[in-house]
């Protein structure tokens, strides 16, 4: 997968993108040519993807969030994105269904890739988003949130985990239906 080289879009790689996003052939297509003309190895390294994010955040550090959010896009571990996993990022964090996005937040926060999370999994991925948020910004969050470790606490709190629990795809999304339920009565 992320060492794909082709020229062309191959029909295998359109079908399957068109079947699990909602871009049509024309719109993948397109992006295609971006993409090959911006990285002609077929690839963006993880070094281009950090590089990329920065310029998204020229006042912060956000290098640390960058590689966990390259990393979970990486779905084959090569350390590069190719066509197919740069099409299924942007679908994810942009039009995708909600369950969709939830999967994705698990791969992300998911450190080590074992199918579950621990709290210092969810420790580092908060430190990491800590570090693109200025310190002013930061005196404005509230008190229970206003450091990385308060934010852990909070988030690990509301799955009602024991100090070394771990949480599973199947606990969020049963969390998330029951904040349905709660909502719409």
């Amino acid at each position: 997968m992320g060492n794909s080289k082709s020229v062309s879009l191959s029909k295998d790689v359109l079908e399957e993108l068109k079947s699990n996003t909602r871009y049509t052939d024309e719109q993948l297509f397109a992006w295609y040519q971006t993409f090959m003309k911006e990285c002609p190895s077929g690839q963006i390294s993880r070094e281009q993807f950090e590089s990329i994010y920065a310029s998204f955040f020229p006042d912060a550090d956000p290098k640390a969030y960058a590689q966990h959010v390259f990393r979970s896009f990486d779905s084959n571990s090569d350390g590069t994105l190719d066509f197919k996993e740069y099409i299924v990022a942007l679908h994810l964090t942009s039009s995708s269904k909600t369950f969709q996005k939830l999967e994705w937040a698990f791969a992300l926060y998911d450190v080590d890739r074992n199918g579950t999370i621990t709290k210092n999994e969810i420790h580092e991925i908060v430190k990491s988003i800590f570090n693109m948020i200025s310190i002013e910004d930061q005196k404005n969050l509230p008190d229970d949130e206003n450091t990385p470790e308060k934010r852990t606490e909070k988030i690990w709190d509301y799955f009602g985990k024991k100090e070394n629990g771990k949480i599973a795809l199947f606990c969020i999304f049963l969390h998330y239906l029951v904040s349905l339920i709660w909502v719409t009565g």
